[in-house]
């Protein structure tokens, strides 16, 4: 028995898995999913040789503390933006471990949404060590908080996936 949806937990133990089978590692930044994506991964036994860490950064001052990402760029774009992912990605490889990393930071709702940046916005970025990176931006709707949450769980391991190679 698994915490997670039944399609979540397959692909997170394919992804570990495979992982697992050419020696490749993986640390996750996480804002509106707080931690999801990692509690997903660490379901599935054996996947400490695959997880790196997780940084949990739900304010900006833990972006910017935990994964060095600019005030400016918080300022400018707001921290659910393609620029703030991407900078969390960033900061997510370069002081974790890890071959790969996810980032996703985004708007779950019931609150906080507006017409520029609706609830269920998310941007989720993926990068490996050898500068190939994907950013996604999804627009899940307002299907609720956890749905949201889930939804971006998904997507980030289909990125993790797609970086991988």
């Amino acid at each position: 028995m698994t915490i997670f949806p039944d399609d979540i937990e397959v692909s997170a133990t394919r992804l570990i898995g495979d992982f697992s089978a050419r020696g490749l590692t993986l640390a996750t930044a996480e804002s509106c999913t707080g931690g999801l994506i990692a509690g997903a991964l660490t379901e599935v036994s054996g996947s400490s040789t695959v997880v790196d860490r997780g940084f949990v950064t739900y304010s900006n001052q833990a972006k910017t503390d935990m994964l060095g990402v600019s005030p400016e760029v918080l300022s400018r774009f707001g921290a659910v933006s393609r620029e703030t992912a991407l900078q969390m990605v960033d900061g997510a490889l370069r002081r974790s471990g890890a071959n790969i990393a996810v980032a996703v930071t985004g708007i779950a709702g019931p609150s906080g949404g507006t017409a520029d940046k609706p609830v269920g916005l998310v941007h989720l970025a993926a990068k490996n060590q050898t500068g190939l990176l994907v950013h996604r931006e999804m627009r899940y709707g307002d299907i609720g908080r956890t749905e949201i949450r889930l939804a971006t769980v998904r997507t980030a391991l289909e990125l993790l996936v797609a970086v991988a190679g």
